[in-house]
Order: C-alpha cells, then structure tokens, then sequence
C-alpha cells in the first residue's frame, strides 16, 4: 500500500466532524479521501472541498496541510514511488546477493505496490498535468528508480540488446501493472506481481532453469 504518513493535525484546525477514529492523521485523511476521489471521479473533477468534505475537515483546515489540489497529487505520486526507491536502494547495497536476485525482488515489490492497495494510484501517472514543473520532484525519483533498474540489468550479465532499451523493457513491463489493474481489477495482486518479476527475468536473459533459484532468492531478500 502506498506510504501516506505525514504531519499530524496542528493546533486550532479542528476537523469538521470531530477526531478521526481512522487511527491516521489528518494528512493521512486527506491523502486516503483524495486517493479515493482523484481514482474514481477523476482529477480533474475533484475539488479541494470534496476531498475536505470526504476526509471530515473544513476546507480551511486541508489547506493547513496542503497549499492546493495539486500538492495533494504530489504527494501521492511520489508515495508511489517512495518505497520501490527505498528498497533499491537497500539492494543496491546487498552484495551477497546475485543481481538476478536482486532485480526478481525489486520488480516483484514495485509490482506488488502498484497492483496493491485499495486504488490505482499508478493510473494517476498518466494524467496531463503530470507533466508540469509541480511534478517534477516526482519525475526525478522515478528516474533515479528507473536507473536502479538499468544498473541491476547490467550487472545481471551482458546481452545483445542495448542496455538503456533493456531498462525501458523491464520499467514499462512492471509498470504495465497499472493498466492491467485497471482492465480487470480482479487480479490477485500476489499472482500478478510474481509473473511480472518472472517475465523481467526472462528480459534480463536468465534461463528458465535458474529461474526457480532466482525467485527463492528475490523472496528472501524481501
């Protein structure tokens, strides 16, 4: 599930409807109810005050904690990101362990991220405005997870492909999560996030008869 944690209510900022009894923060609220509004209305047709209303706060009280609509998407985003970063980054410095291993757990947890978790948050990614200077510092951590992933693949061993087309292939495959995610939301999670680490092996060009030990390996470093 994406990582909504934040700063807690401040003081004189009361909720519209008393304490949460979520057990989350107030940021944490508004994080939820804007996930849930901006992934079945749309962006676009979400207001500020229909995800104070959905989280139970004043509209004055969600600017306490977000300057407008699109800090809100900002840090949804980069929630998306945030934990498949963090565990590249513990991989990278694992060096007991193969690349292979490595890249099987990366890809099947930055899966298992986004085709987890109670809204598709992924589908966020291909909204227009996402290409505006707001989101930036989103576009920078995934390009710095992106680039985990090339180095993973070279050091997975050498191929004929070119290895900046090899990462586009292995990105994009675990990414494509999100739009298969949208087609049939039934998909077990799990199952889906396994077959994608599976198929970005088999990119990487690991045998089939390896793959087995890669995947105990990938599992364990998880």
């Amino acid at each position: 599930m994406v990582a909504v944690a934040g700063n807690s209510r401040g003081v004189g900022r009361p909720r519209a409807q008393g304490p949460s009894h979520s057990g989350r923060t107030t940021r944490q609220d508004v994080l939820t109810a804007a996930a849930e509004l901006f992934t079945a209305l749309g962006y676009s047709a979400t207001s500020t005050r229909a995800v104070a209303e959905r989280a139970g706060l004043r509209q004055a009280s969600l600017y306490h904690h977000f300057a407008g609509k699109e800090d809100i998407l900002a840090a949804l985003l980069e929630g998306t990101v945030q934990p498949s970063l963090e565990l590249a980054r513990r991989l990278a410095a694992e060096r007991g362990a193969t690349p292979a291993g490595r890249l099987w757990a990366l890809c099947r947890a930055d899966a298992a991220l986004l085709a987890g978790g109670p809204h598709n948050l992924g589908a966020l990614y291909l909204l227009p405005e996402v290409r505006a200077e707001r989101f930036a510092g989103f576009r920078r951590l995934r390009a710095e997870l992106k680039q985990y992933y090339a180095e993973l693949l070279t050091a997975a061993g050498p191929a004929e492909e070119d290895p900046a087309i090899r990462a586009d292939l292995v990105f994009g495959l675990v990414e494509s999560v999100i739009l298969l995610r949208r087609e049939t939301p039934e998909r077990d999670p799990a199952r889906l996030a396994d077959a994608t680490a599976d198929a970005a092996l088999r990119i990487a060009g690991c045998a089939q008869s390896l793959l087995g030990a890669v995947r105990e390996e990938g599992r364990t470093l998880l």
